[in-house]
């Protein structure tokens, strides 16, 4: 399978709808050793709502989601970034700093997207 993915040059799955639904089941597929924190991060999204009485933490908590499943459904963009996230930790200064920039433009792709532009 690892094979099959290196050779797959598009999305390994559309991108889904940012419902609850639709991601649970984008991150099941695509990074499902993530799925403990999407369960997390989601019932801190609804405890927060229901105290700010407020729809945006959902609102962000679907947003985060659809960024991670952007990323991880692009298998070569998903390689990139942890290489770069691994980079980071680098004693080297200027391997810090363009591991900064590419996991940066990296997220700032995936969040333009999610965004619908």
């Amino acid at each position: 399978m690892t094979a099959q993915h290196a050779e797959h040059d598009g999305p390994l799955i559309p991108m889904p709808a940012l419902t609850l639904p639709a991601l649970r089941h984008a991150v099941a597929t695509v990074v499902p050793s993530r799925l403990a924190e999407f369960f997390e991060d989601m019932q801190k999204a609804f405890v927060e709502a229901g105290e700010q009485d407020s729809v945006l933490p959902i609102r962000m908590f679907y947003r985060h989601w659809g960024v991670v499943v952007e990323i991880e459904r692009h298998p070569e963009t998903a390689r990139r970034l942890h290489a770069a996230e691994r980079a980071m930790d680098s004693a080297d200064s200027d391997t810090r700093a363009r591991a900064i920039r590419e996991a940066g433009e990296i997220a700032r792709a995936a969040h333009r997207e999610v965004a619908g532009g």
